[in-house]
């Protein structure tokens, strides 16, 4: 059973990984391509001599935001269908439709959104390489800031629905989650290296793009799963 559950998970993390990936060619690329255009026309202005390309533009949007991609869907849709795994059946009584998407919603927060309001994804020509080290170890800082607080928040929710009720208990997990990590985030360094004169156009439609790509991954996941998951663990429902 488990073997079939992960299977289909991993299945279904590469087809949102595919939607992902189209969103990101139609909407994320072109912003990119500006932000290579504006790091080209710095290195002009002050007589710099363009860096040696060692993979192609073309690869990079092409195969290998493709290969990247589907590597990430199918390595999430694993995840995702093992904590599936153990929360169907015994932390909610939720039918499989139901609990992935709200366990897709959750991850969503915990793994994206949250980490992604304090260290937020930047284009190229933000940033400077000798604190890519510093930014990179900030951000997985406050990636597992963010799963610990949740867990912190689930145990204590389980805790009180006896003498709460279900709703109670879950409303003050929520909000210890966001105390939690409000917190803790403000203890992180804030990392602030957009250049002066970066259009403000081009870094908002990145960002918007890049939240996009995250959303229709985790939407296509959780819909998707509970799908299949439905018809290995319901097939009466299904």
């Amino acid at each position: 059973m488990m073997g079939r559950l992960l299977s289909r998970g991993m299945l279904v993390g590469v087809f949102a990984a595919l939607l992902a990936f189209v969103f990101a060619r139609v909407f994320g690329e072109p912003q990119v391509n500006l932000a290579i255009a504006y790091e080209a026309a710095q290195a002009a202005l002050a007589n710099e001599p363009p860096e040696p390309e060692l993979i192609s533009r073309g690869v990079q949007a092409g195969w290998g935001l493709l290969t990247a991609t589907v590597l990430y869907g199918a390595a999430y849709g694993g995840v995702f269908a093992i904590v599936f795994s153990c929360v169907y059946g015994r932390f909610s009584r939720l039918c499989a439709r139901p609990l992935a998407l709200w366990l897709a919603v959750i991850c969503c927060v915990v793994a994206v959104i949250v980490p992604g309001l304090k260290y937020p994804p930047n284009p190229p020509a933000v940033g400077d390489p000798e604190t890519i080290g510093v930014r990179t170890a900030a951000y997985f800082i406050m990636l597992g800031l963010s799963f610990c607080s949740a867990m912190i928040g689930v145990v204590i929710a389980r805790h009180f629905t006896p003498r709460l009720g279900g709703w109670n208990a879950n409303v003050l997990g929520v909000l210890l989650y966001g105390v939690l990590v409000a917190g803790l985030s403000a203890m992180l360094p804030d990392i602030s290296e957009v250049p002066a004169d970066f259009p403000a156009q081009v870094l908002w439609r990145f960002r918007e793009s890049a939240l996009g790509m995250q959303l229709v991954l985790w939407a296509a996941l959780g819909l998707g799963y509970g799908v299949l998951a439905e018809r290995v663990l319901e097939p009466a429902r299904a």
